[in-house]
């Protein structure tokens, strides 16, 4: 498959899960619903392509967006270090992927994160994870979440979960504070797509594993009650979500030195929060 079919084939997938996903989440709201913009690059601009960035914002879920891209073109000399390939390219790239963050109002129901894009510069390669990050870790949603993690990491690949939850854990971790964002999940980046088309399952395995377990997790503690101290601390772990966002991802980076949409890559920031 040559890398405008993959990119195209991938683009098709990740709209798709845009939908069903926003379709489960908005089955828990009583009357919110999400709100769709989409984007494109002007004409004249280095990039082309655009995508359709879709927020929520109701009673279970208090800020949810699920955003998809597909841009393609040139990327300014100075960014083209972070991407694998794109100097040999002379900074030819073609990027899309879906990106989804949940913050949830109920204390009791984790954040969580998915992350799955398809990258070509000189050679083609998928990327991604998904990780929970909850004010209050429940021990059955933890391994709920990562056992659906697990059989689609070990459907791809024996022994693929084990080094992407340890690549997470290294990941999704703040060195200022000297502790992790949440309670992990996985991660993983440069998986050359090869002619089979394993990597490209693996990334629709990972999509389908959150689209089953996550709602499970938020039909099981939306309803738990809490007080103000427990808000207290959801908005406070909130704010350490905000400092890895801001420092240490590298979606907001790639974001950024792509002069992508700013309003998706910064979709991940949460509505209220505290330090």
């Amino acid at each position: 498959m040559s890398t405008a079919d993959l990119a195209a084939s991938a683009t098709r997938y990740f709209r798709d899960l845009q939908q069903r996903l926003c379709a489960a989440f908005e089955a828990f709201e009583a009357a919110s619903r999400f709100e769709a913009r989409p984007w494109s690059k002007p004409d004249g601009h280095r990039l082309e392509g655009g995508g359709e960035a879709r927020l929520m914002r109701g009673e279970v879920f208090e800020k949810v967006g699920v955003n998809v891209s597909h841009v393609w073109g040139v990327m300014a000399p100075e960014a083209r270090a972070q991407l694998p390939g794109a100097a040999e390219s002379d900074g030819r790239f073609v990027a899309c992927g879906i990106s989804l963050v949940a913050h949830m109002r109920n204390p009791y129901v984790p954040a969580l994160h998915l992350n799955l894009r398809f990258l070509a510069t000189s050679r083609d390669w998928f990327g991604g994870g998904s990780d929970l990050t909850p004010a209050f870790p429940q021990a059955e949603d933890t391994a709920e979440f990562h056992a659906a993690l697990e059989g689609a990491c070990e459907a791809y690949r024996p022994g693929a979960y084990r080094e992407y939850k340890e690549w997470c854990d290294r990941y999704f971790y703040l060195p200022h504070r000297q502790e992790p964002r949440g309670v992990g999940g996985i991660f993983f980046d440069d998986l050359a797509a090869s002619a089979g088309g394993a990597e490209f399952a693996f990334v629709r395995g990972v999509g389908e594993a959150v689209l089953r377990v996550f709602p499970r997790i938020v039909a099981r503690r939306k309803d738990t009650a809490y007080d103000e101290a427990a808000r207290e601390r959801l908005l406070v772990k909130r704010g350490r979500y905000v400092e890895f966002n801001l420092v240490y991802d590298r979606g907001t980076r790639f974001g950024f030195s792509t002069d992508a949409d700013p309003d998706a890559y910064l979709m991940s920031l949460p509505p209220l929060v505290r330090w």
